[in-house]
Parts: structure tokens; sequence; C-alpha cells
């Protein structure tokens, strides 16, 4: 017995009439003739008696309609959450992301993608790079925003933009506007600085810089808030080294620099874990994002050049 079995039982019922039922299911009047008797063979019990050119149900019949309906309704109820389409895939979204690109970057896409998907319940976490990567694994997260580099073969990468690091240095007075300077790698031997936590895909970006400019600094506190770095720095704590995106505010108590002939960025892009069977809205919202995230970083890259 299976449910396609069920399905036409069921329309036999409906109809009283095996070539009726034929015609509404598309199938010949012998091939539902033969489902029906395979079916009363499985359950070992007649289901029709034909009365002129009538069927009749028997007792047995009804009472086999009642569990089939329930059985065909759990049964489509099944095979429309697990469609696959984007379309009419209301199970909730996980999208994960770090704070300073939500804070900064993902404002009017979220809005833009909550218009784009009404019916779909959006979940977001923030976390870091590696956990957002842990997270993608484990199945928690469908999509995750995260920095690159990272290598991992079970995920499909899709990238965004570029994003600039920028050092930060005190500033004792009012800083407006936006400038960024050059700093020279003697005044960085000598500076005291406040990083991300050594664990993390930021703190590898940055120590690999260091490395590249022949320089082991001086650490003297680590965070894993973008934030509370950048007010430490303005409270005169130390230098560091954020993303550009944080930096904008104004006014501030920070001064930027980079330097000379150095420039340190970190790759944005989205991450989801291939799998077997992915799931279809991942890509949909994925294309999305990068189209919203896209177009307006051409426009900003394009205006920060002309005022660097």
């Amino acid at each position: 017995m299976d449910v396609r079995q069920l399905e036409l039982f069921l329309a036999v019922m409906e109809y009283s009439s095996v070539t009726r039922a034929a015609e509404k299911v598309n199938l010949s009047p012998g091939a539902v003739s033969l489902q029906l008797q395979n079916l009363a063979a499985s359950l070992r019990a007649d289901l029709f008696v034909r009365t002129g050119k009538r069927l009749v149900p028997t007792p047995a019949a009804l009472r086999l309609a009642e569990l089939a309906m329930t059985v065909v309704r759990q049964m489509r109820q099944i095979e429309q959450e697990f469609e696959n389409n984007p379309a009419s895939d209301t199970r909730p979204f996980y999208l994960a992301t770090g704070a300073t690109t939500l804070i900064h970057r993902l404002g009017a896409p979220l809005r833009a993608l909550r218009r784009e998907y009404p019916n779909t319940p959006v979940k977001i976490t923030v976390s870091a790079t590696e956990e957002m990567v842990a997270g993608l694994h484990d199945r928690r997260f469908d999509l995750a925003l995260i920095s690159l580099p990272l290598e991992d073969e079970n995920l499909t990468i899709l990238p965004l933009f570029e994003e600039e690091l920028l050092i930060l240095k005190p500033s004792a007075t009012p800083v407006r506007g936006w400038h960024v300077g050059t700093m020279e790698r003697e005044e960085l031997a000598s500076a005291q600085f406040l990083l991300y936590p050594g664990r993390s895909n930021m703190r590898a970006m940055i120590d690999r810089f260091f490395r590249e400019i022949a320089l082991t600094p001086r650490v003297i506190m680590e965070a894993d808030d973008t934030e509370a770095i950048k007010r430490l720095v303005e409270a005169g704590f130390g230098y560091s080294i954020l993303p550009e995106y944080a930096l904008r505010s104004q006014p501030r108590f920070f001064k930027t620099f980079r330097v000379p002939g150095r420039r340190l960025v970190r790759q944005q892009a989205l991450a989801s874990v291939r799998a077997q069977h992915p799931r279809a809205l991942t890509a949909s919202i994925a294309r999305f994002l990068q189209n919203a995230l896209i177009g307006p970083q051409i426009h900003a890259d394009a205006r920060r050049s002309n005022k660097t």
C-alpha cells in the first residue's frame, strides 16, 4: 500500500466510478482498477461492490476513507513543507552576521529583504566569523555574512565587497570630517594596542599585517566588540585597527591612518554550507543580499576615492 493508491481510492469514492475517477487523475480505467485491486489485496478486504453501473463502497471502504483522507492530507502538508520553492517557503530563515556589518551595512538591505520575503520569518544572530562557520556546519544558520580569508571546502562562498581596516590613534580634541593620514612603522612600534581576541579571524588578518611589516605589536588589551574598542581608543588607552565603516561617526576622538604602501583590507562574503539538497530560499536570499550590498558599495567606493 502506498499514498498514490490511497489517492486513487479516494477519487473512486468521490465519483463512484472508476472511469470518471480515471479521467480526473489522467490515468486509464484499467490502471486505476489494477491499483484498487492491489490495495484491496494488501488490506485483505473487499472495498467495492458493483450495483448496476455504480460502485458501492463496503463498510471497510468507508472506514478506510476516513483514515486515507487524514494520511493524504498529512502527506500533502509534508510535500508543501519541503517543496523547496522560495516563493512558498515560510519556514524561519536563520541569517548570521557580525555586529559591525549589521550596524553599518545591513540596515537598508534587511528592510528590503523583509519586503521581498514578507511571509518568511528572518532570524538574525550576531556572532564572530569562526562562530558563524560552526553554526553553518551545525545547520543552525542558513546563511552567514563572514570575513575572508577563509578556507573551507564545505562552504559555498559568494564574495561581496572589500572593507579597509584602518589604524586608530587617540585624539585630545574632537575630529570632524573624514581624512586618512599615513603613519610610519616606527610610530607603530612604540604604540600600545587594543585588538580583537587572538582566536578571531579579524585578529588573524591584523597579525598577518604586522608580520608583513616585520613588527610585533604591544597588545595591552583584547575585546571582541568593535564599538567597545573604539571607545577605549577615544579614552586614550591605546591604538587599534578597526573596519572603516565603524569609524565614520562624528565628532570622534581618534584619527585614522594607514601605513604608506600597505593597505589592509578584509573581504566580506556570504557563506552557506554545501548540501546534497540545498534550500532554494538560501540561494535566493543570498543573491538578493549580494545585489543589495554590492550596488551601494560601488557608489561608496567612488565617493571615498574622490575624498581620500
